[in-house]
C-alpha cells in the first residue's frame, strides 16, 4: 500500500485553511472533471482529488491524517502505525465515508469503508476514540485520567487539536475491543439539545509477558529440556500473582496448560494458557559440550524421522 499525500494532490500547504482547500479543489476538479477534460488520466486525477478533499475538508479526518507527521512522501510503502488513532476523538461511529470502494486502500487503512450519515439533529453526535489501558486494569479495575485530542478550527479556519482530560472509571473485567459510554461527553447539543455520549473502545498496551484474546489470556512458558522430558513443578507468573504448575513428563513445545479461571475476570471469567517452549543451555564451556555428547549418544532418536516418509 503505497502513502497518499494529500496536500501535494491538492497543491496546497500543510498549514492551508479550509478556504484555501476549498478553492484549490474546486479549481482542479473543474480542470480534470472526465466529462470536460481532455487529459488522459483525468478520470484517475479527479478520484484523486475527491479523495484529498474527503479528508482535508474534514477538520477531524484532516487532524488524524496530519498527526502521522509530513516525513511521509508520495509513493512510499505504507501501513498505519499501531494505535495511531489511540486517544484521538472523532464523531460518528468511526472515521468512515458514504463511499465503498470509491477511495484507495490507503483511505480505506486510515478512516475505513462503511458510511455513517450526519444529519442536524437537537441532540448533539456521539463522539468515539480509542483508549489504551493496562491489562493490569482489566484484572483489578481502575481510575485513570486520560488525555482526549480534539480536532477544532480557529479564528483563521485552521485546524488545531486541543487537550481534553476525563476522568474515566475502568471497571473490572473489560476486554480489548468493549466500548465504555461516557454519557453527555460528546457533542453538545444544538438549540439546547442534549449532548451526545462519548464511547471509548479499549485496547491493551503491549505486555512483556501477556497476551489477551478476549476473556483469555496467555503467556510463553520457557522450560529446559529435562523439565519438559521429565516433568516438573515451575512457577509461572499471572497478572495477580506466582502460582506453581506441574509440568506433565514428556511435555513437548506448543503445549498449552490452562490455568482455569485465570484470564480475565469478564462476565464468562476467561482462562490463563501457558504454552510451552522449550530452551536449550548453552554449550560454550567443554564440559557442556561434553554433556551434549553424552546425551547424543545416550538416545537413539532422529528428530527428522517423520520427514523421511
Amino acid at each position: 500500500m503505497q502513502f497518499q499525500d494529500y496536500y501535494q494532490t491538492l497543491g496546497v500547504a500543510r498549514d492551508a485553511t479550509q478556504d484555501d482547500i476549498k478553492r484549490a479543489y474546486r479549481k482542479l476538479a473543474r480542470k480534470f472533471h472526465p466529462d470536460v477534460s481532455k487529459e488522459a488520466d483525468a478520470e484517475v486525477r479527479f478520484k484523486a482529488l475527491g479523495e484529498a478533499y474527503a479528508v482535508l475538508k474534514d477538520p477531524e479526518k484532516r487532524a488524524a491524517y496530519d498527526q502521522m507527521g509530513s516525513e511521509w512522501k508520495t509513493g512510499q510503502d505504507f501501513r498505519p502505525p499501531p494505535g495511531w488513532d489511540a486517544g484521538f476523538e472523532f464523531s460518528g461511529s468511526g472515521f468512515e465515508t458514504a463511499g465503498s470502494g470509491e477511495y484507495s486502500d490507503f483511505f480505506e487503512a486510515l478512516f475505513g469503508r462503511a458510511g455513517a450519515g450526519r444529519g442536524t439533529h437537537a441532540k448533539g453526535r456521539d463522539r468515539h476514540a480509542k483508549v489504551v489501558i493496562d491489562l493490569a486494569d482489566a484484572y483489578r479495575g481502575a481510575q485513570r485520567s486520560i488525555v482526549m485530542q480534539v480536532p477544532q478550527r480557529n479564528a483563521q479556519g485552521r485546524v488545531q487539536l486541543h487537550e481534553r482530560t476525563l476522568d474515566v472509571a475502568i471497571p473490572r473485567g473489560v476486554r480489548a475491543g468493549q466500548h465504555l459510554r461516557l454519557a453527555g461527553q460528546g457533542e453538545p447539543g444544538a438549540g439546547g439539545g442534549a449532548a451526545g455520549d462519548l464511547y471509548l473502545e479499549i485496547d491493551f498496551a503491549e505486555h512483556p509477558l501477556f497476551r489477551a484474546d478476549g476473556a483469555d489470556v496467555f503467556l510463553d512458558l520457557p522450560l529446559a529440556p529435562w523439565e519438559a522430558a521429565l516433568g516438573a513443578a515451575v512457577d509461572v507468573p499471572t497478572p495477580t500473582g506466582t502460582v506453581r504448575l506441574t509440568i506433565p513428563p514428556g511435555s513437548e513445545a506448543g503445549k498449552r496448560l490452562r490455568l482455569k479461571g485465570r484470564g480475565i475476570p469478564a462476565a464468562t471469567v476467561g482462562d490463563l494458557y501457558a504454552v510451552l517452549t522449550i530452551v536449550l543451555p548453552p554449550a560454550a564451556r567443554e564440559s557442556e559440550r561434553q554433556a551434549y555428547q553424552a546425551f547424543a549418544r545416550a538416545f537413539d532418536f532422529d528428530p527428522r524421522a517423520r520427514l523421511k516418509g
